[in-house]
């Protein structure tokens, strides 16, 4: 039975009691301002940090040579071009990172053009990347340009979620997806200059367009997330199977997953991309120093030693895992609950889930980066039930205190 809790004898204790009583309050009146507010003043700070601390990475080299490639047709020059436009952009000692690492990979690819330039097809396939910043460098540094995509990438993430929470009420639960965030390790892929946040924000706005039935916003903005990197071709394939075996309207995403095929195949011809098993070669079980002619015999025991390596470092290194997995957590809970997710938003939640696990099984590789765009959506679209929950919980605490309060009446 329920009963009222003891009233405090000690003055300090009242004193506690009030202030709590009286944040707890202000806080259930001023939610949604008060998470939008927080929720912002995150994203302010990543994009501040981003600018002012970025990650000098090694992909910094090989995207940079493909957004001056015109410009350099010699492969001798365009190496040079890009080793001394990041001499020039970062700090001694993250340069000599990025060129001494003992005589391995790095060593090597700074001192022979020939073999650093047959990498490129495995970056050039990126193409709007490359073209936006060939397109910033025109008016300001190369490295500078790459920190202003990852500044505007932060600020237009940001803005979406906050539409996507406004648009269901949940604005409440800002300082949450704040929170999913910065498991998500939203903050390194603000300072790496990759292509990886900028398509991250690009499909937010694409998906988030599908579920407010914007059709032709949902096919743009997904096939930009596409042209900024390839591999979501994984998940938009994954999403117009459901979307097609569930029968669900939705000629925007399918257009866009349409164009994206058709992309896939001209712009991998045109990069001269290795192939998905050189590439994964590469990535997942071994660095090879020339790309060139380079078509290693397929093997399932690579694969599978690949996979296995892969899946250990994943849940042990990174952070994708344990959110996905979470997310799920929410979905079950809301769903035994009472609250489920609307067929719409259903479908796309199990789009991204097997997306993720479909991106990682055809190209096993374990950083929490190539799953990013995957891993804040669901969270989204658990909002809406998620606050639901909450105002019905709210409803039957009231009526319990209510039925409290008579019950100890004399």
């Amino acid at each position: 039975m329920l009963t009222r809790s003891p009233v405090p004898q000690n003055p300090l204790d009242r004193l506690a009691e009030a202030g709590l009583a009286w944040s707890e309050g202000t806080y259930a009146r001023l939610a949604a301002p008060i998470g939008a507010a927080a929720f912002a003043l995150y994203i302010l700070l990543t994009a501040f940090t981003a600018w002012m601390m970025p990650d000098a990475n090694w992909d910094m080299l090989p995207y940079l040579a493909i957004a001056e490639e015109g410009a350099y047709p010699d492969a001798q020059a365009l190496h040079d071009y890009a080793y001394s436009t990041v001499k020039s952009g970062v700090s001694a000692g993250d340069y000599k990172a990025l060129t001494d690492d003992g005589g391995g990979f790095r060593s090597h690819m700074a001192e022979n053009a020939t073999d650093f330039h047959s990498l490129l097809g495995m970056y050039r396939i990126k193409f709007l990347y490359a073209e936006i910043l060939s397109t910033l460098s025109s008016v300001m540094s190369p490295v500078e340009a790459m920190r202003l995509v990852q500044v505007v990438s932060v600020l237009l993430f940001g803005m979406t979620a906050l539409l996507w929470l406004r648009s269901q009420n949940a604005l409440a639960l800002a300082p949450v997806i704040g929170a999913m965030l910065i498991m998500a390790d939203f903050g390194d892929a603000a300072r790496a200059s990759t292509p990886d946040l900028l398509t991250s924000a690009l499909l937010l706005g694409g998906l988030y367009a599908y579920v407010r039935g914007r059709e032709a916003a949902s096919a743009i903005l997904l096939f930009l997330a596409f042209m900024v990197r390839p591999d979501n071709i994984v998940f938009l394939a994954v999403f117009a199977v459901l979307l097609i075996a569930f029968r669900q309207k939705a000629w925007g995403a399918l257009a866009g997953f349409a164009a994206s095929l058709v992309a896939y195949f001209a712009i991998s011809h045109w990069a001269h991309h290795p192939g998905w098993w050189p590439h994964l070669w590469f990535s997942s079980i071994e660095q090879h120093y020339n790309m060139d002619g380079f078509e290693p015999a397929f093997s399932i025991a690579a694969y599978l030693r690949a996979f296995a390596t892969s899946l250990l470092r994943a849940v042990n290194l990174n952070s994708w895992v344990g959110v996905s997995v979470l997310a799920l957590a929410g979905w079950f809970a809301a769903g035994r609950a009472g609250f489920r997710l609307d067929r719409r938003a259903g479908i796309l939640f199990a789009a991204l889930v097997l997306g993720a696990l479909a991106k990682f099984t055809v190209f096993p590789i374990h950083d929490t980066r190539i799953y990013f765009p995957h891993l804040i959506p669901p969270f989204l679209l658990l909002a809406a039930p998620f606050m639901a929950l909450w105002a019905s919980v709210s409803r039957g605490q009231h009526r319990a205190a209510l039925h409290v309060i008579a019950g100890d009446k004399p």
